[in-house]
């Protein structure tokens, strides 16, 4: 295979896929997968890593942190349902899904990160729910990060129709390493998932992560993520609408210090009529660190009756702390009900002052002040149980740092 083209007005750069590319493919593989691996192998290969001349990544350098990493792929520590690639030799819905392209990929062409996954995962699970199935404990699931590794992961949930579950998802681990991981979540007619991330990765490691929600008619999925872990992140998340009534909230809090970097990019399209969406996002920034929350809510022609929501809200704890907010809305519908709103600041210097003449301390005021801030977006959580395991870690960081 050919050297790749050196292209310096492309928007990605083209020198960092031969790092990748290099790798050793898993062995013992199947035909039918070696070559479903082909097509996002090429693209990679042509492409290499997103950098910011792409619109969407124009807040966040992959490449200064990704593109000297030497580490190996690896197999990661992490306990899950059923083995993925156990599960598509047998099921062809779960092959479909693996084979299929990734989302965004006419619209945007930025979806390289989604192919390197594509080209190397092996290890992965899949959760697939039986119609009207309500399972009373949640599924969790942790995944370890290993020292001088790069990792692929694959994440498939379906939920049938009229299914429910919790699902807890909490990344960790130590020293410097890559998890680049793709989740792929089908919620049949009536589904409901709530669905909890916890990152808290090492201060040294990259956390990219492609998330494609498909909903079918009156499906309903509830997030919220933690995010207060890595040197770098990047969450994309894409989620179609496909059924009429059908409800998606996307919360989340990030809460950052040091030099860390923390990207939350969403993509809503509205598909169908009478569909709700909601983003809620919230951030502490402290010390020189670096925030950014891109929302944006697609309506399509056919979506009449639309509800879509989105704001983000980030408080700047140190005159270094920055943070990159770009809402969006496109609207092809007549008779929809869609606005956004961003702010971004200190605290508020007057309930503070009021706080502290009456008794309090000025850091009780401010400890006040940041937990009724965060406490706003982490009560959109609606399983106690995996409300009980983040509010102790934001209440340790605001303490730390308060």
């Amino acid at each position: 295979m050919t050297q790749p083209l050196q292209k310096t007005t492309s928007p990605y750069d083209c020198s960092t896929a031969e790092t990748y590319t290099s790798c050793k493919l898993p062995k013992g593989l199947p035909d039918w997968w070696v070559e479903a691996r082909k097509k996002p192998y090429l693209r990679f290969w042509d492409q290499g890593l997103p950098t910011q001349k792409l619109e969407r990544f124009k807040y966040t350098n992959i490449v200064k942190l990704a593109s000297d990493w030497d580490g190996i792929l690896a197999e990661p520590k992490g306990d899950y349902a059923d083995d993925i690639f156990e599960v598509m030799e047998k099921n062809s819905w779960v092959r479909d899904l693996v084979e299929s392209d990734p989302p965004g990929l006419k619209q945007y062409a930025d979806t390289a990160l989604w192919d390197l996954n594509a080209a190397y995962f092996k290890y992965g699970g899949v959760v697939d729910i039986p119609a009207d199935e309500v399972v009373d404990k949640p599924i969790y699931l942790k995944t370890i990060g290993v020292d001088d590794t790069y990792t692929s992961l694959r994440f498939i949930l379906r939920l049938k129709a009229g299914a429910q579950v919790t699902l807890i998802e909490e990344f960790d681990g130590q020293g410097e390493y890559w998890r680049n991981r793709v989740s792929q979540i089908v919620l049949g007619e009536n589904a409901r998932l709530h669905h909890i991330i916890i990152q808290k990765d090492s201060d040294q490691s990259l956390y990219t992560q492609a998330t494609h929600i498909q909903m079918g008619r009156d499906a309903y999925y509830n997030g919220f993520a933690l995010n207060m872990g890595g040197a770098m992140t990047r969450h994309n998340i894409h989620a179609d609408l496909n059924g009429a009534g059908a409800h998606a909230a996307f919360n989340g809090l990030n809460l950052l210090g040091g030099k860390q970097h923390g990207d939350t990019t969403i993509l809503i399209e509205h598909k169908a009529p009478h569909c709700e969406s909601r983003q809620f996002y919230r951030s502490l920034l402290n010390d020189s660190a670096h925030g950014v929350f891109q929302g944006k809510v697609h309506v399509h022609q056919i979506a009449q009756k639309t509800d879509g929501y989105q704001l983000s809200n980030a408080i700047l704890l140190s005159d270094k702390a920055m943070m990159d907010t770009k809402p969006e809305l496109e609207i092809y519908a007549d008779d929809v009900k869609c606005s956004h709103g961003a702010t971004t600041g200190q605290l508020n210097e007057e309930p503070l002052f009021y706080l502290r003449s009456r008794g309090l301390t000025e850091v009780q005021a401010r400890l006040l002040l940041v937990q009724a801030f965060v406490d706003e977006v982490v009560d959109k959580i609606e399983d106690e149980g995996s409300k009980s395991m983040v509010s102790p870690l934001v209440e340790k960081w605001l303490g730390d740092v308060l």
